[in-house]
């Protein structure tokens, strides 16, 4: 099976690093026109795209605060043309032990909700007015294993804010399937990268291994292929599922 993405513009977010780095390289390796979001690491972003086989672009927006968020698709429509697929990928996860005081939980809690599912809301839904014009577009949500089985108490707030985003990725293919839009999720467990490193630390990594049915972690490149069949249209029947990629530590 040659999978193609000749033609398509897709914008993945958090793409400077991790699993966002690595579908961004799938997909330009597939033929896409890669947007390239990032929202600090501008020097990453960059050398990602010198590294990409087909023409790139790089642009900031910072997630946590939503006047950036608004107006961010609309803004790359204007400035590189029509997007058919968008990949919500960037994400945080910061612990917030149940002993905090409330008012610290409560901020953890409303900033984890902000990246991941607010900013992640807003991408949809100015996704879907422009794609609608187009009658055409996919979008791949990332989820996590935390979404259907929950997480540690000290991240509680990263669960559910990775919860939230299977109702609303399950509502867009139900209701917009009919005029071209396909919405799909995916739920990675442990996965090697910058953010697990640092649970990593805190928990050890035999934590993670022994949760597991492989011998080793799941590695960023272990996703991106799924992201760049689902981008393809050759799946669109699987719109609205709930994919896992975790290892078999947690099947549903």
């Amino acid at each position: 099976m040659n999978i193609s993405l000749k033609n398509q513009r897709i914008l993945v977010t958090g793409a400077s690093r991790g699993i966002g780095r690595a579908i961004a390289k799938q997909l330009s390796d597939s033929g896409a026109e890669v947007i390239i979001h990032f929202n600090s690491n501008s020097g990453e972003a960059e050398k990602l795209k010198n590294e990409l086989t087909n023409p790139a672009f790089i642009e900031s927006c910072d997630l946590s605060d939503v006047n950036q968020v608004i107006g961010f698709i609309p803004k790359l429509v204007e400035k590189y043309g029509p997007i058919s697929g968008l990949v919500n990928n960037a994400g945080i996860a910061k612990s917030a032990q149940d002993h905090l005081p409330t008012n610290e939980w409560v901020k953890i809690w409303q900033e984890t909700l902000q990246v991941n599912t607010t900013a992640l809301g807003i991408l949809c839904q100015e996704f879907v007015e422009h794609a609608l014009k187009q009658q055409n577009g996919r979008i791949v949500n990332i989820s996590s294993r935390a979404a259907f089985r929950g997480d540690t108490t000290d991240y509680i707030a990263y669960a559910a804010s990775k919860g939230a985003i299977v109702s609303l990725t399950r509502s867009i293919a139900r209701h917009y399937g009919k005029q071209g839009i396909k919405a799909f999720l995916i739920a990675p467990g442990f996965t090697r990268t910058d953010m697990a490193d640092e649970i990593l630390s805190e928990y050890g990594e035999e934590f993670a291994l022994n949760d597991i049915a492989l011998p080793e972690l799941t590695k960023p490149e272990d996703i991106a292929p799924m992201v760049t069949l689902l981008c393809s249209g050759l799946a669109d029947h699987a719109t609205g599922a709930s994919i896992d990629i975790n290892a078999g530590s947690y099947v549903h």
